[in-house]
């Protein structure tokens, strides 16, 4: 196997690409170096404002084969603007303003999965752009239990509490309600993407969770999902479930889809999870249920303003625990990174379709 595409890398990633095999086609696009306006023997030029290592870009450059890679790392965006007219290809991103400098520019590899901070010029331009979806998904989901097991065994509600006072004492019974077992449980996921489906698989096999699932794309429902249905299914699924997932794309249609009506609508005993994007979920509505205890709490890796300012209510919930938008974050996530962003270069050189290609309809 090429060094372009680990072995490490398929092994990490293996859940994650049968999940993608078994509910949608791979999405790929026309490479645009068919019409790449290189001279014969010149290089694909390649420009980034984010540090690359040595060993990253010289696994990058090794991807062109026979067609020589030059990457050049800009230290501020004056001096990305100024070499913007030799790039064919940037890793990052390039504001509308930036765009006549770059005559040459082909594709955009973005720096993440995301695409709602993306300038609309540039999505409406010729350019193709790929990002890094289910990139990150193993890492979040394994975020996404880390938070719910705090909520559901007491660690951050009982106990971490207790440790920064330097005390240790237990709290309830044997019997009591300030704990519960995922075993049995029912998990609700809005967005089968990486994340979701990650999430899914883990919740299924893992904890023996029936999971509901909504998403807005036509897929195969996967074996470890009960119940797959159209997206405005969510709002009748969240008063199911015991685990209400947000792991959808940050798009017009749902921003803050998670409001007032749909927390009122959970059980007292569920727990809200958001994983993707903060701008999901109305802040204002989901500190308002958790001081009045609509349900039983929330994980929050994201939010709409990140951080939330030190007044900022959300710190006042003790139901509550956050993650600061970490949960892709690790050297495991890094290899797979640059494993797909070689293994574009390779079939960018090539003139082969690339990989995780943005539809700019979509947004994502």
């Amino acid at each position: 196997m090429s060094d372009n595409v680990s072995r490490r890398l398929f092994m990490a990633t293996a859940p994650a690409a049968a999940a993608a095999q078994a509910q949608r086609a791979p999405v790929t696009a026309t490479a645009p170096a068919a019409q790449s306006n290189r001279a014969p023997g010149e290089p694909i030029r390649m420009l980034t404002m984010i540090n690359l290592d040595e060993p990253e870009i010289a696994r990058i450059t090794r991807a062109g084969g026979s067609t020589k890679v030059e990457i050049t790392i800009a230290r501020n965006r004056d001096e990305f603007r100024a070499k913007l007219r030799d790039a064919e290809v940037v890793y990052g991103d390039v504001r509308a303003q930036e765009l006549d400098y770059a005559p040459r520019l082909k594709w955009m590899q973005a720096g993440g999965a995301g695409m709602e901070g993306t300038d609309p010029k540039l999505m409406a331009s010729p350019i193709v752009i790929t990002n890094f979806a289910r990139t990150f998904a193993p890492a979040i989901a394994e975020t996404a239990f880390g938070l719910l097991l705090c909520l559901t065994r007491g660690i951050s509600t009982h106990y971490m509490p207790q440790f920064a006072k330097r005390q240790m004492n237990p709290v309830g019974s044997v019997k009591s309600r300030d704990y519960w077992e995922l075993g049995g449980k029912t998990m609700g996921i809005v967005g089968m993407g990486g994340i979701g489906s990650e999430i899914a698989r883990r919740a299924h096999y893992g904890f023996g969770m029936t999971v509901l699932a909504t998403d807005a794309r036509p897929m195969h429902r996967p074996d470890f999902v009960a119940e797959l249905r159209e997206p405005a299914w969510y709002r009748e699924m969240a008063g199911k479930v015991d685990v209400l997932v947000g792991a959808a794309p940050h798009t017009r249609q749902t921003e803050k889809m998670f409001d007032e009506a749909v927390f009122r609508s959970m059980k007292k005993t569920a727990v809200f999870l958001a994983m993707s994007r903060g701008k999901l979920f109305d802040e204002v509505a989901l500190v308002k249920a958790l001081k009045e205890k609509w349900f039983w709490g929330a994980g929050l890796d994201v939010f709409p303003e990140e951080p939330p300012p030190q007044n900022h209510p959300i710190f006042d919930c003790p139901n509550v625990v956050m993650s600061a938008h970490t949960s892709g974050w690790g050297p495991e996530r890094q290899e797979r990174l640059i494993s797909l962003l070689a293994e574009n270069m390779r079939r960018y050189a090539g003139g082969l379709p690339l990989m995780n290609v943005v539809d700019k309809e979509k947004g994502y």
